[in-house]
């Protein structure tokens, strides 16, 4: 065999062996690639019922605040002992602060009390600002395996400048079965169980402590 043949055979083996060992890491990385899985709070339509004497004032919903978890939308999940991650493939359609707004502003609209109830930053002119704090929206898998949530809610009267009505709620909701599918609907029922809960207190607030005829915004 010439010199010629043994070099062109040793290195095709070589290029063999680059090739199957370049395969078996494309297959490793891409094994070790999640794929992203996202979820969202939902909950049946409710076509609301206008209220035949609907309280005469405008909310405005403003933004939610909370910590840059809450601002991030990645699931966050802790151990009970204080120390909180966030899950790098399950993630929110949303921010978690952005999906309060959107979930207060659905409540308060769906109950039909309120002239009409608008996002901050629309057009319309409201007397009140409906503002609020997620404090923690987490999977927290300690003795039990629960979703947790707490928020807060304020009321502001914009000719006064001061809050005049304060709400805050603050539940462990336990998950069915160790599986994200129950861990979203433990989610979804605590969220909407706080949210509909401090909807019905600031609304009994606001009818029972009516506004001036002056001071209601035609």
């Amino acid at each position: 065999m010439t010199t010629r043949s043994k070099f062109a055979r040793i290195s095709y083996a070589l290029g063999t062996i680059l090739a199957v060992a370049a395969m078996f890491v494309f297959i490793s990385c891409g094994a070790a690639i999640r794929p992203m899985h996202y979820y969202t709070l939902e909950r049946p339509a409710v076509v609301a019922t206008p209220s035949n004497n609907p309280i005469p004032v405008t909310l405005l919903v403003g933004r939610v605040t909370g910590s840059h978890l809450y601002r991030d939308d990645r699931v966050v999940f802790g151990n009970g002992s204080g120390e909180l991650g966030l899950y790098e493939s399950q993630r929110w359609v949303e921010t978690p602060v952005d999906m309060m707004e959107a979930v207060i502003l659905q409540t308060l609209r769906a109950n039909g009390r309120f002239r009409t109830v608008q996002p901050m930053g629309s057009d319309a002119v409201g007397e009140y600002i409906v503002r609020g704090h997620l404090i923690s929206l987490d999977e927290i898998d300690a003795a039990s395996l629960v979703a947790r949530f707490s928020i807060e809610l304020d009321l502001f009267d914009r000719k006064t400048g001061t809050t005049v009505w304060t709400g805050s709620y603050t539940h462990d909701e336990p998950v069915n079965e160790k599986t994200i599918a129950a861990i979203v609907e433990a989610f979804n029922r605590n969220v909407h169980a706080g949210i509909d809960q401090l909807s019905s207190s600031l609304t009994d607030y606001c009818a029972a402590h009516p506004l001036p005829e002056a001071a209601v915004k035609p």
